[in-house]
């Protein structure tokens, strides 16, 4: 079966998980590379042995998972640290989400990544690049009430992610998810054909 990959991506609080489970109601298989992340620093987590050789003892929680906001800590700290940190975990979930589109048996695969515009190296392994959109003020407002964070705080964050403009740039495909389900349910079927008629006329897989 043909797998045609499109890259899933967009902002803090711009609503991908929404986006991507609306893509799997419709018959996408979906692979996202956050989970993966997820699976890898796990308490058996194949990245766990790789870290703690690197960082030491002092990033992994008292059953062997990675301890997020020890690793933060030293990130923030330490810039040459984040460098370290992606080059062990980005080749695993490299690998896996490979593995993953590899063995979709769905007409088309959703690779859903957080960071595509920051990384830089998700464009060449996706036929397209859908971006969810929404104005910063309603990520904000989203991201306060689901993690209960100060308005600063979302705002960090942000201004550490790709700008709008920046991942706007990138897309293929612009989902609005601006509040309006009627809008993004009807957006979303719309592709869902359209990345359908594609992957049916692409005989190979592209991931």
């Amino acid at each position: 079966m043909s797998h045609y990959v499109v890259g899933l991506t967009g902002g803090v609080g711009s609503g991908k998980t929404t986006v991507a489970d609306r893509f799997v109601e419709a018959g996408a298989a979906l692979v996202d590379t956050d989970a993966i992340a997820h699976e890898l620093t796990a308490a058996d987590g194949a990245a766990m042995p790789l870290l703690r050789q690197a960082f030491g003892d002092a990033i992994a929680t008292p059953d062997g998972a990675l301890d997020r906001a020890a690793m933060r800590r030293l990130v923030f700290a330490d810039a040459s640290a984040r460098t370290r940190l992606e080059s062990i975990l980005h080749p695993l979930i490299r690998e896996l989400s490979d593995q993953r589109c590899r063995a979709a048996t769905a007409p088309y695969v959703i690779l859903a990544v957080p960071l595509l515009v920051e990384s830089g190296q998700y464009r060449e392994r996706c036929d397209r690049i859908a971006v969810v959109d929404c104005l910063e003020s309603l990520q904000i407002e989203r991201v306060m009430a689901r993690n209960g964070l100060s308005r600063a705080e979302v705002e960090a964050i942000l201004a550490a992610q790709a700008s709008r403009r920046q991942r706007l740039a990138i897309a293929d495909d612009v989902i609005d998810n601006g509040g309006d389900k009627a809008n993004l349910d009807a957006q979303i079927a719309a592709l869902h054909r359209k990345y359908l008629a594609s992957a049916l006329k692409k005989p190979n897989a592209n991931c």
